[in-house]
């Protein structure tokens, strides 16, 4: 199958490896990956700071670019989120009836990494390896808008050498929500310590999440408190194998 790469602005920024995991892991399972690199920020960014008519240029590029493929995948809940729920809503609001439409037949070839996995490529166990103690910590968009249920876990179940704890109060947000963060510090601050307590509780080595977005906030607050434990993006977990596990494990 040929799959577009849509990167998301924070992978290609700051977090490339939860991108190239992706790249790796569906290549791994015999698929094309293409990236158009003429995609930038979908715009959920200005949609949900009230920036709706400035998001429009955005959500149109987003179509032009993305409208030639069958499949759209990318490791970001938030942005599949924002692709579903926003694009043809801002379009249709702004009196473009055409970007509307195009932007839901964009949305409905567009899938979270673990949808597209499950759901579209059939495969649960992708031949992951990962010998470490793991707890998930399912995103919000993940788990309200794009209701992703327990795909995640199905895959993380079928890893070999991992072990899956679970993680108390699961469902509870990790308190980053883009810019709640920078408008309401202390809320946000105090919602990511019980979040953290929670981690902690397990006992596990990493943190995993589908939005590394989450994992930026919660890593950064368990790095402070230098607790040992790391953040790791669901995709480099399943681009995991026996021979990179023992790569990275040679001084």
């Amino acid at each position: 199958m040929r799959i577009a790469l849509f990167v998301t602005c924070l992978a290609d920024t700051m977090f490339p490896q939860a991108a190239t995991a992706t790249v790796r892991l569906l290549e791994r399972l015999g698929h094309e990956v293409v990236f158009p690199q003429e995609q930038t920020c979908c715009g959920q960014m200005h949609v949900n700071t009230g920036y709706q008519r400035e998001a429009v240029p955005l959500v149109r590029r987003h179509v032009r670019v993305f409208d030639p493929y069958d499949v759209i995948v990318a490791p970001s809940g938030s942005c599949v989120g924002s692709v579903r729920h926003q694009h043809a809503t801002v379009a249709r609001r702004a009196g473009d009836v055409r970007l509307a439409s195009r932007a839901e037949s964009v949305a409905e070839r567009t899938y979270e990494l673990s949808e597209l996995l499950v759901d579209v490529l059939g495969v649960t166990d992708v031949g992951a390896y990962y010998p470490h103690r793991v707890t998930y910590h399912p995103t919000c968009h993940s788990l309200r808008m794009l209701r992703v249920g327990d795909r995640p876990r199905q895959l993380l179940g079928a890893v070999r050498g991992l072990d899956l704890v679970e993680l108390p109060a699961a469902e509870q947000c990790c308190g980053f929500g883009g810019t709640f963060a920078v408008k309401n510090p202390e809320t946000s601050t105090a919602m990511l310590a019980d979040k953290m307590r929670h981690v902690l509780s397990t006992g596990a080595d990493v943190c995993a999440a589908g939005d590394v977005s989450c994992l930026m906030h919660i890593g950064g607050g368990l790095s402070r408190l230098r607790t040992g434990v790391r953040t790791v993006h669901l995709a480099e977990i399943l681009a995991s194998t026996e021979q990179s596990a023992r790569s990275a494990a040679r001084p």
